[in-house]
């Protein structure tokens, strides 16, 4: 009797563990999910903004005659494929390392200098793939200058810039639905960067801004 009490108890005691690693996987796994809804939204507003930006600012790269006819830029449909929640590999590099700062060629033949933040990691058709990130001296935000597969024939060939923020526990979105074109696609006179080798996907990546033929 006391034998199959104390079974009982030993097979309970596995199943409330088993249980609990269940839920702590899960509660893990929704750490690392997002609202879709919420970020469809989202991009939809972002497009909305920067229809607003060409359309009206003064440092829109559009002349005053392109503004006129503006009709708003044109996008992928929002593919939820290509929107991923994880974690940043952030690099520690010591100021006085030369690796510190990543310098941009630019379709000017200058250089830009941006500082190397770190790495993401993300699974797109089974393959996993990374990209570099970078931020700004004077912004809060990461900077992802990249370039796919679609370049040349379906998007702009100097390739398409990501945006996005640092969130807690260094966690960031990397949405490519809000992936849009440098000025210098829409004028000449304005400077951008190049993305780097490192940021050259071998993938189609059919989210974001594209071109209007």
């Amino acid at each position: 009797m006391i034998r199959k009490k104390l079974f009982i108890t030993a097979v309970f005691i596995l199943f409330a563990s088993a249980s609990l690693a269940a839920s702590a996987s899960l509660a893990a796994e929704g750490e690392n999910q997002i609202d879709l809804k919420t970020e469809h939204k989202k991009v939809l507003e972002w497009r909305n903004e920067r229809d607003t930006f060409l359309k009206t600012h003064e440092r829109s790269p559009l002349t005053p005659k392109e503004k006129e006819n503006f009709k708003g830029v044109k996008y992928y449909p929002f593919d939820s494929t290509y929107v991923f929640i994880g974690q940043i590999e952030r690099y520690t590099i010591h100021i006085n390392n030369p690796e510190y700062y990543a310098t941009f060629l630019t379709n000017k033949g200058t250089n830009k200098r941006y500082l190397r933040y770190g790495k993401f990691q993300f699974k797109l058709d089974g393959k996993e793939y990374s990209i570099q990130i970078y931020k700004s001296i004077l912004s809060d935000n990461l900077f992802i200058p990249f370039k796919d597969k679609t370049n040349g024939r379906e998007t702009y060939e100097g390739g398409r810039y990501l945006e996005t923020e640092i969130q807690l526990g260094y966690q960031m979105v990397l949405d490519f639905n809000m992936a849009y074109y440098p000025s210098c696609a829409y004028n000449k006179n304005f400077i951008c960067v190049i993305p780097p080798k490192e940021n050259m996907l071998e993938v189609e990546i059919r989210a974001g801004e594209r071109n209007f033929k």
